[in-house]
């Protein structure tokens, strides 16, 4: 994958993940979404917030920590930086944990749990920021990013808003493509719906339908272009349970039904749905970006393209996004050179790097405008596009309770086990139980 460090963004939005719900909001595009992310509840009531001039004349040392760097990406940030401020007496080293996100979590949740140091900045998963947060584990970034929340894509920011706080800056984004081959499609359809008409007619689509976190992604999609919601504006309850995520399952349900979509794509995460489209056995796919870098290296591969996520016939439009956002930890002892370290990862200069040379997905909005990023991702436009147009999981203390909630009952309606109105109230349920929970 090009993408290891990502992995679990890649594979499935995220093994067990958790990310994606600040407020997503209503916006001229259409649809729903919001998850309260943005809404003070008070859970986070005390926190320690940034200091942002704490940063100014830092010294010492601090310590990176983040998945496998496979890529490369992150030596490299760490070696700009150290180039960059040595001189004033700080540096910085980096440690990175298994490339599993399961295992990342873990590694970070213990050293949190035993209040240790050593870790002063975490690449954090989109989807972990609420429950992190909750529990007092991260500084409060609001006043730092009150003063560059322009810089970013602004559906970045969603991802670390959790509580009416920022606890984190945007590093990496990402959101998925709708794939077409192009001998067989001169124009991509309008909307969603012309889009699964088309593909009954020809070769038809693939996605991720299988019981994982890949699926919440896929349905979400779909939902949040039809209007729908995952949680109540203060995050408090569910309001899954709705005529606009019954329509959006419905509409999948369907598309297996009449031939738009293969009864395997229950089944499916990312790879099997690739190979299937590489392969000429489907004229359309849903898949993260990794799929057009793998694709085009494939000699054998039909001719294929990628545009964003078209509207949802009655909604709007709507994707989810993925990627990492930096976070530093309470428990550093050197908050503002972590603060520094943070400040220049997120800044123009290691951005286009990431971008240009990693092809790493930035959330700095004025990156993709560089020269050698356009260069580098031929579909740099269409991907900036998916993802401002894309929408936060819930952001949640109890998030990965609530996917399983959808993904597993959304499966069972694509398996047609059981009726869409009937998976949708007995996830909205689950969801509701879960958030009694915290």
């Amino acid at each position: 994958m090009r993408w290891n460090r990502h992995a679990a963004l890649l594979l499935g939005c995220a093994a067990l993940m958790g990310g994606i719900v600040a407020g997503c909001g209503d916006d001229e595009e259409g649809g729903g979404g919001s998850t309260g992310g943005s809404q003070e509840t008070g859970s986070t009531e005390g926190s320690k917030a940034i200091d942002p001039k704490s940063m100014e004349g830092a010294k010492g040392e601090v310590v990176f920590c983040q998945g496998k760097d496979t890529p490369g990406d992150a030596k490299a940030s760490i070696e700009g930086f150290n180039a960059k401020f040595s001189s004033q007496g700080l540096t910085a080293k980096l440690v990175e944990f298994p490339a599993d996100a399961g295992q990342q979590r873990n590694q970070f949740v213990q050293r949190q749990e035993a209040k240790s140091g050593e870790c002063d900045v975490f690449s954090s998963d989109v989807i972990w920021t609420a429950e992190f947060a909750a529990q007092g584990w991260l500084f409060d970034m609001t006043p730092y990013i009150e003063g560059r929340k322009d810089e970013f894509i602004p559906a970045t920011l969603e991802t670390v808003t959790y509580d009416g706080k920022v606890w984190g800056a945007p590093d990496t984004s990402d959101a998925a493509f709708l794939y077409f081959h192009t001998d067989d499609v001169q124009e991509p359809p309008a909307t969603w719906q012309a889009v699964y008409d088309d593909a009954a007619k020809k070769d038809g689509i693939v996605y991720q339908g299988a019981a994982y976190e890949g699926l919440t992604c896929d349905f979400l999609e779909i939902a949040f272009a039809a209007g729908g919601k995952v949680l109540s504006d203060d995050g408090k309850k569910s309001e899954f349970d709705s005529p606009e995520n019954v329509k959006a399952l419905q509409f999948m349900v369907d598309g297996i039904k009449n031939g738009a979509a293969p009864k395997a794509v229950a089944t499916y995460m990312e790879e099997e749905a690739r190979r299937a489209f590489e392969s000429g056995r489907s004229t359309y796919m849903r898949n993260w970006p990794y799929a057009y870098a793998t694709g085009k290296k494939n000699k054998d591969a039909p001719a294929f393209d990628v545009v964003p996520f078209p509207p949802f016939d009655g909604g709007g439009k709507a994707g989810i996004l993925g990627g990492h956002n930096d976070v530093i930890s309470v428990y550093s002892k050197n908050p503002g050179g972590a603060l520094a370290l943070v400040d220049y990862r997120t800044g123009m200069e290691d951005q286009v790097t990431k971008m240009a040379e990693f092809s790493l997905p930035g959330a700095l909005a004025g990156a993709w405008d560089d020269p050698k990023v356009k260069k580098a991702l031929p579909f740099a436009d269409d991907l900036k596009q998916a993802i401002e147009q894309a929408k936060a999981r819930p952001v949640s203390p109890v998030y990965p309770q609530i996917s399983e909630a959808i993904y597993k009952n959304v499966n069972e309606a694509l398996s047609g086990a059981t009726s869409p109105e009937d998976a949708i109230k007995t996830a909205h349920s689950q969801i509701d139980k879960a958030l009694a929970t915290f």
